[in-house]
């Protein structure tokens, strides 16, 4: 299998991690791994984690999808939907990059919630090198997260940024590796976890858009929850909270 998951992390309870390991390919995706990918992701989420990891093995995030695969629709249709799938999962998701993380890498990247990055990682749209177009809905987040000028850069004129670039534009939260994507995950762990699936609904809602009555439902549902009792109880009793998502 090119995806492994792991939940039984020593020293990270309810974190787990997915790896992309296609060494020979620098971690390309094609039609066998994105669903195995999805897979990972409900197996892990139905499992009972509360943040997920993504990394690539072999010193490669993930370099694109396999060539062959763009030029099947059904490829692409599936693409849209598991990054669609995975950026509203209702949990904490970090993207721990090194390397290659360009074309169907940066999806992931952007699918995820928080990206740590290494020193030597390099980011890239190059859709105008092959003559392709990406959907809306990446523009749109890698617009977002790195900044429109540095979208308009890497897919008008094919450019690769780098690390520095990824820090000083927000791209990254965390300069670091696995590690520290591990420990950023183990900070999210022990939140409230209605807030944070709340939140990552209000975070892609557009001001005015029929989607702010989800947002509105998460908020009232986070105001009148255990969680909200527990955590000012603990607050009161100087105390971790004990969150349970209800």
């Amino acid at each position: 299998m090119a995806i492994t998951l792991e939940t039984d992390l020593p020293d990270h309870p309810r974190v787990a991690l997915v790896t992309i390991d296609r060494q020979e390919r620098r971690n390309a995706i094609d039609h066998t791994s994105l669903e195995e990918l999805d897979a990972a992701v409900a197996e892990a989420v139905d499992g009972g984690a509360r943040a997920l990891v993504f990394t690539g093995a072999g010193g490669h995030f993930c370099a694109g999808a396999d060539l062959k695969e763009l030029e099947d629709v059904a490829f692409t249709r599936r693409l849209a939907e598991v990054l669609a799938s995975l950026s509203t999962v209702p949990v904490t998701t970090i993207a721990a990059i090194s390397g290659s993380c360009m074309g169907l890498g940066m999806q992931l990247a952007v699918a995820c919630d928080l990206r740590v990055v290494e020193d030597g990682a390099r980011f890239a749209v190059p859709v105008a090198k092959l003559g392709l177009m990406v959907d809306h809905w990446t523009i749109d987040r890698v617009a977002r997260f790195f900044g429109e000028g540095a979208a308009r850069h890497m897919a008008l004129t094919a450019a690769v940024l780098d690390a520095d670039d990824a820090w000083r534009l927000g791209f990254a939260q965390v300069r670091g590796g696995l590690d520290d994507a591990l420990a950023l995950a183990d900070r999210a762990v022990p939140l409230a976890p209605l807030s944070q699936a709340g939140s990552k609904i209000g975070f892609d809602t557009l001001a005015g858009s029929p989607e702010v009555a989800r947002y509105e439902e998460a908020f009232a549902r986070a105001w009148a929850s255990e969680d909200l009792v527990e955590g000012r109880r603990a607050f009161t009793e100087r105390r971790a909270p004990e969150f349970r998502g209800r």
